[in-house]
């Protein structure tokens, strides 16, 4: 059944919120100390004006155009302004390699870049004097005039005459008329299983989807304020701003360096995060209770404990949690009456619990409604402290592809330890390895239709049959399986792409043979899928090895039977390898190894390999499963 929407485009969603809510406030942000607040009035005056300055600079419908900033509060304005004359954005990050800079600019074809410092183009200065087809640069924070150095343009240059008359506003918003639903949007580049970038398409109806869905799972209004801190350029934190645009509510912009207090400081309602960023509040909550007084620690740990058995159990009640097969009426009857027993019992202390536990709440600012984590499965153990403590969790799950939600545990959905059901109007499906789809409890490939999936990545047909089925399914990578209820849980991956707890996407196919390269590796996996950062598994060839150990280490080592798990010996391999994966090389600093395990057994064909020698990685990462949580604890 096709989606319908209210509006026709996100700059129509942008159009009616700055005239319905102008006088709101819109962002939040600090620049040299100071604090500016911005209207939804003073946000459309300023998307008219960079509208007006690109359309000089002849940007039109269908213009590719490389951005190439962090978070700020002009990404979003330059987004908004190459969205009105429908030109499409190639979004990347201040940390992107030359070379992969290069390769996107080129494959994309991009005749326009948006640098978001001076620094930052003289980076990557000698790439970009390299391509022929770029016409213009524009650079959004300066502190420089360009304005005889053409063919560079710096903002506060194009933006000196603030004049605005009503043709302008007329022209402005008649500019509305030319786009489409089915108008592509935006360029964005995701990692490959072969190590090159993939071009995902969204068009408008891909991320209205999101638009329009998304809020009521969330009952997002006007009131509500977000806390951003996710980089802009990813899809989840640009559909978040999209969605906080559209209900009219106020974005302040975050730094890791600040979020904490920013917490306190600006109170918000909402958060969207990633897991790593609750792993480090976990910690520092922690920690900071350990100095403070070890015994206020255990008793918090105490606390938690007492409030998470009791939510169990209440959840046991009420037939909120995750059912994967009939359980018979004798057992179920049983597990209430010992549910409500442990209710009974555990009241009191819970109570107390929730009573203390508040005061934790209120270093999350004490109005924190709802927390959405994405970019990555949140740990149970995290997700159930986060829950004990009093903040409320939507668990969801998206991809780019996907522009990116697919499905969540919104405030409808009470079923804990899941990601939810899929949002309205979209389809998921589990299939095994012959592509026949699988009953409730059973693994296997998650797949997904719905009108956020994208038509399909730009200018890769192989890509694009490998990835969507005859009926139009779009595969995932992801493996897991569905309650009986419709929830999805999460199992692993069959796809290559690592996500890290921070969001970031590692195609590990690249580093890996990297590794492979030093003479002593045989063969080598790559680890960290929700993980702060990478580890690897590593097949040695015992007797290279050995020579290495002896000639740049210790000869008495290389005659020990354990050498493999000296820690000398791990150390220093580990520092050979990080030494191969420079950013000269491509290597972007998050790929680095933060520890490696070498392995007693070969991989064989039939169990870690299939039989053309490729690795079955998620095979792999279960046999290890133990190692790995001990390489990357």
């Amino acid at each position: 059944m096709p989606q319908t929407f209210r509006y026709e485009t996100l700059f129509h969603v942008f159009l009616n919120t700055c005239e319905k809510h102008a006088d709101r406030a819109a962002f939040i942000y600090r620049a040299d100390g100071q604090e500016f607040q911005v209207s939804y009035r003073k946000f459309f005056e300023d998307v008219l004006l960079l509208t007006r300055a690109f359309a000089e600079k002849h940007i039109r419908k269908g213009t590719r155009v490389l951005l190439l900033s962090d978070n700020r509060y002009g990404w979003i304005v330059t987004d908004m302004a190459l969205m009105a004359l429908g030109a499409v954005s190639v979004p990347r990050g201040s940390e992107v390699p030359s070379q992969e800079l290069d390769f996107i600019m080129r494959h994309s074809g991009c005749e326009f870049l948006i640098c978001e410092t001076d620094e930052l183009l003289k980076k990557h200065q000698e790439v970009i004097d390299q391509l022929p087809d770029l016409k213009i640069r524009f650079i959004i924070a300066s502190e420089k005039r360009h304005k005889f150095l053409r063919p560079v343009y710096a903002y506060q240059d194009l933006l000196e005459d603030r004049t605005i008359t009503d043709e302008d506003v007329a022209w402005f918003k008649g500019l509305a008329d030319q786009l489409g639903r089915d108008d592509l949007v935006t360029l964005v580049y995701t990692s490959g299983t072969t190590g090159t970038p993939k071009g995902v398409q969204l068009l408008h109806r891909n991320l209205l989807y999101q638009v329009e869905e998304l809020p009521k799972l969330i009952n997002l209004t006007h009131e509500d304020r977000w806390l951003s801190i996710l980089p802009t350029w990813h899809i989840f934190e640009r559909a978040v701003e999209y969605i906080a645009i559209a209900a009219g509510s106020c974005t302040v912009y975050s730094s890791l360096k600040t979020f904490s207090d920013d917490l306190t400081r600006y109170r918000p309602t909402l958060v969207a995060s990633v897991p790593r960023l609750w792993e480090s509040l976990y910690t520092k909550v922690n920690n900071a209770l350990e100095k403070q007084s070890p015994s206020k620690a255990r008793l918090f740990l105490g606390l938690v404990a007492v409030s998470a058995r009791y939510r169990r159990c209440a959840r046991e009640l009420r037939g909120h949690l995750p059912r994967f097969a009939p359980v018979p009426l004798p057992v179920r009857i049983w597990r209430k009456l010992a549910a409500l027993g442990n209710c009974a019992l555990l009241w009191p202390l819970y109570r107390l619990a929730q009573r203390k536990l508040s005061l934790v709440q209120e270093k999350f600012g004490g109005r924190l409604r709802i927390a959405i984590s994405g970019g990555g499965a949140l740990p149970p153990y995290l997700d159930q402290w986060l829950d004990a403590i009093g903040i409320r969790i939507a668990n969801a799950y998206g991809m780019t592809e996907c522009a990116p939600g697919i499905a969540g545990r919104g405030l409808h959905c009470e079923i804990f330890g899941t990601l939810g059901p899929p949002f309205p109007g979209t389809e998921i499906r589990i299939v095994d390895e012959d592509g026949n789809e699988v009953p409730p409890g059973r693994e296997g490939e998650v797949q997904v239709r719905g009108p956020q999936v994208m038509p399909g990545y730009y200018n890769n047909d192989e890509e694009n049959r490998k990835s969507f089925t005859e009926d139009g399914f779009f595969n995932t990578g992801d493996l897991g399986k569905l309650t009986l209820g419709g929830e999805l849980v999460l199992t692993g991956r069959s796809k290559e792409i690592i996500v890290l707890a921070s969001g970031e996407n590692i195609d590990p196919t690249n580093i890996e043979a990297t590794i492979t390269m030093l003479p002593f590796v045989s063969d080598a996996v790559l680890v960290g899928q929700d993980q702060k950062g990478l580890g690897a598994l590593i097949v040695p060839d015992r007797e290279k090895l050995k020579e290495f150990v002896a000639s740049k280490i210790s000869k008495v080592l290389s005659e020990t039977e354990d050498f493999l798990h000296d820690k000398r010996v791990v150390e220093r391999i580990r520092q050979e390898i990080n030494r191969l994966l420079q950013p000269k090389r491509g290597f972007k600093p998050y790929e680095k190894l933060r520890n490696i395990s070498f392995l007693e057994d070969e991989f064989k064909v039939g169990e870690e390999l299939t039989n053309t020698l490729k690795k079955k990685r998620h095979v792999i990462e279960r046999k290890y499963q133990d190692l790995v949580k001990r390489l990357l604890k």
